[in-house]
């Protein structure tokens, strides 16, 4: 015994003095977390230890205790790397001084702004700014402005900040333009040499009404399989967009698509990967021109299993630009005027619907997880404000397209995997034991009778799905389903889809958009061609990636076992994954903020409303409701829940009163009255309306508390965030002060790690 403790104390010890690097996650109420390298455990820095850092600098960090939870908690040792993208903020002018309050409030410190560094931009306007001295323990970080963004309500400033906040590149190179310049405008006679000719095949793309830029174009009819007489399946073509025949590796053209990695789409507006002359021209399979095409020709049987494939270069003519709904209302009555409108077109799209329903049965015959969730659009007005926010409808035409797309996707996979060559596959791995355990403790305490094993498979997932559909608590439980899976990603190393239950998937639809797309496409010309594509060891591939390493998996680790020490190329491909996933997440977030500005934006004219919800997430600190007629979202604290102890079961993700007994979980319908918007912090305040409902008296200070928290909200912003006399003065004595956060995020959030 006294030696497992010797051993105990030991192991201790040494996690105390290990040194880490990572990169550093400030949080809106001065301290912070590092993101270690290794993908462990985040390790928190107090207020103290953020003082001569700032959000995103890389450091080494020594652990030097744990707290009560075993979490550890970091002194910073040094700083590997100081983060040179500009800072995004609002210039002020208070008591003589010049500074920027960060639009980030991870940044957790304001920047003086010396007189000459102002460049003529004014109080108030929004700038981007760089640092000429970094902070320190005792002083404050200096910069200089180099980019005046105009004023905080000028239309789409929301979007102008986002881009330079997570530092999305949205200017094309003046040596990519160059090069796109002398594209030609339309197919040269040389283009067309070795590729097939399908301009003669009723193909048409299908997408939303707003779309732009067309990856594919999709056709289908019947087939005979086998010895049959009579057709007893399909052939299904999937024209992809042939960008790989414009953008070649190593040009300019290429490295800019490469650093984007992916398009970027925001509300009335889209930051594209590639120059609009691709996106919106040469490459985009516009109607009834001709352009080339990657062409996946698959026979579909009965059953919706792939008989067989091919994949060949094409020279294509759309028929058609169809929308969605206008097919599912031709597929909804084929004698109406929509059918009428493209009756040429209408039994190719009946076989397309055929060829949908096989595919569908296979899907659901692999367990595949199907969750119908509710997508939101945004409808903004000229000037970008948001007019209504409606619901995305799903009709077949979305999963006919959905399932068609699946198809290549998982041929280029295993035409891929069977030439055995290197690419990037997209792999969304099963939960990991800590989502597995909490999953089956939630599910065991839901008294189901269903649950998923020690090795969960996507069927058993799909089973729980279709046997609550109908359950009231359905969304609880189908949310719980969702956040126990791990994140897609991109990577070389093969583990498979756990959602799609596929053994292999890769990216192969949607190379206008995505990076990954044009990587396949080139493997896939490569293996046709009996030769080799070698991912290029350039200084964007082998790059330094700061990015959160990926916990180990089985298959991963398995490789690492068979190849110890990996060849440049291996690496490169290894990093291009990584870049790649990054950069969609930065997307993902860069959009989000953006939607949560306007959101914010539009609820700020509805303080003081009440509106039923349901509630979409259960936390230690409060509720997330989601409005129905909005499908806005916001937060009631639990300090906002009653005037009794609520404690959260983390089993059950509810919120449970000691006293009273009552339960607040997902799916839970409640009411709730609009009590604060902060546009800064991006979060929406909701208080709860009981049912016993407010007096005459309450009924006017919440008008009159409205009506004040509106004047407020704008005074704020046609103003400027007022640093005190007091600050000021310490400023101008050059000793270090604390930055004022948000006063309601630092009294009455406490925010998840």
């Amino acid at each position: 015994m006294k030696n497992e403790d010797k051993t105990s104390h030991a192991t201790l010890g040494a996690a105390l003095m290990s040194e880490v690097d990572g990169t550093i996650q400030g949080h809106r109420d001065g301290h912070g977390f590092l993101q270690r390298d290794d993908g462990e455990s985040d390790i928190y820095l107090s207020p103290q230890e953020m003082h001569a850092v700032l959000h995103r600098d890389r450091v080494k960090v020594r652990v030097i205790r744990y707290d009560r939870k075993g979490r550890p908690e970091g002194r910073v040792l040094e700083i590997l790397e100081r983060k040179k993208a500009p800072i995004i903020g609002r210039l002020l002018h208070e008591g003589g001084i010049w500074l920027i309050a960060p639009e980030d409030k991870r940044y957790g410190q304001d920047i003086i702004i010396p007189k000459n560094g102002i460049a003529g931009a004014s109080a108030g306007q929004v700038v981007a700014v760089e640092l000429t001295e970094p902070p320190s323990m005792h002083s404050q970080p200096l910069g200089r402005v180099t980019e005046v963004l105009g004023e905080i309500d000028d239309p789409g400033m929301e979007i102008e900040i986002a881009v330079r906040k997570y530092e999305v590149p949205h200017r094309f190179s003046a040596e990519t333009m160059a090069q796109t310049a002398k594209l030609p405008e339309k197919l040269r006679p040389a283009d067309r040499k070795h590729r097939i000719d399908l301009t003669d095949v009723a193909l048409v793309t299908i997408d939303g009404e707003d779309a732009r830029d067309f990856d594919d174009a999709v056709y289908c009819e019947p087939a005979t399989i086998g010895r049959a007489k009579q057709p007893n399946g399909w052939r299904l073509v999937v024209a992809i967009a042939d960008v790989s025949h414009y953008v070649k590796p190593g040009e300019s053209l290429d490295d800019d698509a490469y650093e984007r990695a992916t398009s970027v789409y925001f509300p009335r507006r889209v930051i594209p990967m590639l120059p609009e002359k691709l996106s919106n021209g040469l490459c985009s399979l516009n109607p009834n021109e001709d352009r080339m095409a990657m062409a996946c020709d698959m026979l579909v049987d009965a059953h919706g299993e792939i008989h067989a494939y091919q994949f060949f270069p094409a020279v294509i003519n759309s028929q058609a630009r169809l929308t969605y709904n206008e097919v599912a209302a031709i597929l909804g009555n084929t004698r109406g005027p929509e059918a009428h409108k493209r009756k040429a077109l209408v039994p190719h799209l009946l076989h397309l619907h055929e060829v949908y329903r096989a595919l569908l049965k296979a899907r659901a015959a692999r367990g595949a997880v199907d969750f119908e969730t509710t997508e939101t659009q945004i409808v903004c007005d000229e000037n970008g404000r948001i007019e209504k926010i409606v619901p995305r409808t799903r009709n077949d035409a979305h999963r006919l397209i959905e399932e068609a797309m699946l198809a290549a996707n998982v041929c280029s996979a295993e035409f891929i995997a069977t030439h055995k060559h290197a690419a990037l596959y997209r792999v969304h791995e099963g939960p990991t034991p800590e989502k597995r355990a909490i999953l089956q403790a939630y599910l065991r305490g839901l008294g189901l009778g269903l649950s998923v094993g020690d090795d969960p498979q996507p069927a058993e997932f799909q089973a729980v799905a279709q046997a609550t559909k109908d359950r009231p608590d359905a969304q609880q439980i189908h949310s719980m389903l969702l956040r126990s899976m791990q994140q897609a990603i991109y990577t070389p190393i093969n583990s498979g889809h756990f959602g799609l239950a596929y053994p292999a998937y890769t990216h192969f639809t949607s190379p206008i958009r995505r990076y990954p797309d044009l990587l396949v496409h080139r493997v896939i010309k490569a293996v046709l061609a009996g030769r080799k594509y070698h991912l290029q060891v350039t200084e964007l591939a082998t790059s330094a990636v700061h990015t959160r390493k990926l916990r180990p998996t089985a298959a991963s680790m398995a490789q690492a076992k068979s190849q110890v020490k990996m060849t440049a190329e291996a690496q490169a491909w290894e990093a291009a994954g990584a870049h790649c996933s990054a950069n969609e997440r930065r997307a993902d977030e860069a959009s989000r903020d953006v939607e949560a500005w306007l959101k914010c934006k539009f609820m700020r004219e509805h303080l003081g409303e009440e509106y039923a919800g349901t509630v979409s997430a259960a936390t230690s600190f409060g509720l997330f409701v989601t409005l129905d007629d909005l499908y806005v979202e916001g937060l009631v604290h639990i300090t906002e829940l009653g005037g009794e102890y609520f404690r959260f079961d983390e089993v059950r993700q509810e919120l449970r009163g000691e006293r009273s007994g009552v339960r607040y979980a997902i799916g839970t319908r409640v009411r709730v009255q609009v009590s604060r918007v902060d546009l800064d912090g991006r979060k929406i305040d909701f208080r709860l309306v009981h049912d016993t409902g407010p007096t005459l008296r309450g009924a006017r200070d919440k008008a009159a508390t409205a009506v004040e928290e509106l004047k407020a909200a704008k005074d704020a912003d046609r103003g400027h965030k007022r640093a005190t006399k007091k600050v000021a003065g310490k400023v101008a004595g050059g000793r270090a002060r604390k930055t004022p956060v948000a006063e309601a995020a630092r009294k009455t959030r406490r925010t998840r790690r």
